[in-house]
């Protein structure tokens, strides 16, 4: 008898326990009344810890969040999507160009610069293409003949005879190459033009730049390396050469959280930090591009690209870092006491990295690993203030928890889940801005692996998910299909290009041209082994969750044999993507605005710590992928990118599910308010987003009120 009465009383206490429970959650009110100082921070909630904080080295999103408030790039988007000055006031860009004097033209150097001035004179008066070349012209100088000597090492050309050797690296050796460079003709140009050598030809002959073989005048040392001069000479010697110039005038008095001045050498550091092998950056390939990064003086910085690079100027909204706290002579102290050879020592070790110093609105106050990350108002920054005296990211791994605290007032903000929307819009406690994101979510699969080597396969995954289903019930209808790794809302994404039909029984026809055959057992099997593979996710992610069920459950029907897994963030990322060592998962990108996809698309982004971690490698794609970054006329540039789209398409690195529309909650009582020059408040408005949807554009002058605003809020 007193275990039934046992039985019967447990559950009816636990159900009193977590009633009362509810009521011990302080409320809004509670909190700012018992913490005054609530009402001057801005608390937001993350899935995952940050994982490293430093601009140059991180790759997620937690880590960037703090970084982007830490730190501060040169440039950055206004609301309209332009171009406004940060750290860099203003900037000037101009291009250097030059062409090598053919010898078999017969015409001397100095015959040729006179030839383009006169032209020069005759056609800047003429509309046609060619005179609005020559009116972009300042200057023309013709530049001595010179001997340039390199020396490289490089593994011999294999022998016909020669047969490659298992388990064995190629040995490098000294190359010396010695480049006789003719005479070249050097036009400074007022703006990019990257027709300006087609233009030319109508000037110098059609034949004038093919005609020149540039391996004629290139040596190499030792002999057995003469296969290769072509190859040289090609990079060393080119015929003709674009050197797009940014000159970025730097805003004085701006000083980092310590106080030490910013200036152009900050710059210069922020670069050949990215570009040092050792710091294992993932933003290398989109700074490989420039050819040298010079301060002219302490204000004063001149960057100059090696080619044709359009997204160039947007790289330079990367946080910038202070060189005094990480140059040589620093880090070498640090090396030295914690006793760690300099030679092994890199910017991923430092204590930097935890406690970061940047130049930003808000400085770097503590972080409590798998807690929180805080930040407080950095009151010298050089545009005024914030208006929260405190930014604070906590991590809540759980996204129900997540949005209890914000009912609660515990979270100032909160990313309502797709069976969500309907009902919070509705409810008048909160400000909410909705839209089309500017990225997807997607199944990736590692093309390392055998298993997914074949595009037939990545193809017939892709038809037997039915992402019907995912749309109707994962996402409540609240997402898009996505057929391609471009922004949706852009002209860059090919909206002809139709998403894969869910059909599973192509799909088993795919599976069988790949010589994937169904068993007695009912699962798909090839020379007695089973299509088997394990497709894993992060925690605390409710959506990617469903979608791996949703998954297994659709590929089981076709005899695909998926085990799902989830990891906790930083294991996920540390140990599985960033490695390349999983099967498949599923994950989402957020994208910018520019097409440029080098650093997740191209195959040389295939390494550890690299954003290619799916393996994806076409030359075709690479092609593209290299010809839209060098491409300044969007409509070229837009053909480009459909030609790229097309061909991820159908090669299914990736299966693309959805676009997400997402919808942003906050506390109506956060408002944007007005001040006069002396500082008193003038009046307040509400918070709008912009064209990109970032609501969060004004935050700087954020405030959360006592009281809810007398003014409508949308």
């Amino acid at each position: 008898m007193r275990t039934k009465w046992i039985l019967i009383l447990l559950p009816v206490a636990v159900c009193l326990f977590l009633l009362q429970s509810y009521r011990w959650v302080p409320t809004y009110k509670e909190q700012a009344r018992a913490t005054p100082d609530r009402l001057s921070q801005f608390i937001t909630a993350s899935i995952g810890d940050a994982q490293i904080l430093n601009p140059i080295l991180n790759a997620d999103t937690a880590s960037s969040g703090v970084c982007n408030a830490v730190f501060e790039g040169l440039v950055d988007r206004d609301k309209d999507l332009n171009w406004r000055g940060r750290l860099a006031e203003r900037w000037d860009i101009t291009e250097e160009a030059y062409l090598v004097v053919n010898p078999k033209d017969g015409r001397a150097p100095d015959q040729v610069a006179a030839l383009l001035r006169t032209q020069m004179t005759k056609r800047t008066a003429e509309q046609t293409p060619l005179g609005k070349c020559f009116r972009n012209v300042s200057s023309i100088e013709v530049l001595p003949p010179k001997t340039i000597t390199k020396k490289i090492q490089d593994v011999p050309p294999k022998k016909k005879s020669e047969k490659d050797k298992p388990d064995e690296e190629p040995k490098k050796v000294d190359v010396t190459i010695t480049v006789k460079q003719p005479a070249r003709i050097k036009l400074t140009l007022k703006s990019v033009d990257q027709d300006l050598f087609t233009r030319l030809q109508e000037v110098l002959g059609k034949e004038y730049f093919s005609s020149f073989k540039s391996e004629e005048f290139v040596e190499v040392a030792p002999a057995v390396f003469a296969p290769k001069k072509a190859a040289y000479a090609k990079k060393l010697l080119p015929t003709t050469e674009h050197n797009p110039v940014i000159v970025f005038h730097l805003r004085k008095g701006v000083l980092f959280h310590d106080g030490h001045q910013f200036d152009s050498g900050d710059v210069k550091f922020t670069y050949d930090a990215i570009m040092n092998r050792k710091n294992r950056s993932p933003r290398i390939s989109s700074y490989e591009p420039i050819k040298s990064v010079k301060p002219v003086d302490k204000h004063t910085v001149r960057v100059v690209y090696k080619r044709l690079y359009s997204p160039g100027f947007g790289t330079w909204g990367m946080g910038i870092l202070p060189e005094h706290l990480l140059n040589e002579t620093a880090m070498r102290a640090e090396a030295k006491k914690k006793d760690i050879p300099f030679d092994k020592f890199n910017m991923r070790k430092t204590d930097f990295n935890l406690y970061p110093i940047g130049c930003g609105p808000f400085k770097f106050a503590e972080w409590q690993t798998d807690e929180f990350i805080k930040m407080v108002r950095y009151e010298k920054y050089w545009e005024g203030p914030a208006e929260y005296s405190a930014r604070i990211m906590r991590i809540i791994p759980d996204q129900i928890t997540q949005e209890m605290e914000f009912y609660a007032g515990a979270v100032d903000s909160f990313s309502a889940r797709p069976n969500q929307v309907e009902r919070l819009k509705a409810d008048e406690r909160f400000q909410n801005f909705s839209g089309l994101g500017y990225g997807y979510d997607y199944i990736g699969y590692n093309m390392r692996r055998e298993l997914f080597k074949d595009q037939r396969v990545r193809r017939a995954l892709g038809m037997a998910l039915d992402v019907g289903r995912i749309l109707r019930f994962v996402y409540y209808g609240q997402a898009e299909r996505i057929t391609g790794p471009f922004v949706k809302q852009t002209e860059y994404y090919d909206h002809g290009i139709e998403p894969l039909p869910y059909d599973p029984e192509a799909a088993v026809k795919l599976f069988e041209e790949a010589g994937w055959t169904r068993g007695d057992d009912g699962w798909l099997q090839k020379n007695g082994k089973r299509f088997q593979f394990t497709l894993i996710t992060n925690n605390g992610n409710d959506i990617r969750r469903d979608i791996m069920a949703v998954a297994q459950d659709s590929w089981k029907k076709v005899g695909v044999d998926c085990k799902t897994d989830m990891l906790e963030w930083s294991v996920f990322i540390g140990t599985y993507i960033d490695q390349g060592d999983f099967d498949a998962c599923v994950l989402g990108w957020s994208m910018g605005v520019d097409p440029d996809l080098y650093e997740i698309w191209h195959s040389s982004q295939i390494n550890p710590h690299q954003l290619n971690f799916v393996g994806f490698k076409n030359e075709k794609a690479d092609d593209l992928i290299l010809r839209i970054r060098r491409e300044y006329d969007k409509q070229k540039q837009v053909k480009l990118c459909h030609q790229l789209h097309r061909i991820i398409a159908d090669e299914q690195p990736y299966t693309f599910i959805s676009v997400r529309k997402w919808t942003a909650l906050l506390d109506r009582r956060i408002i944007i308010v007005r001040r006069n020059t002396a500082g008193e408040i003038i009046g307040h408005e509400r918070i709008k987003a912009t064209k990109t949807g970032s609501y969060a554009y004004d935050f700087r002058r954020w405030v959360k009120w006592p009281k809810i605003p007398e003014f409508k809020m949308d």
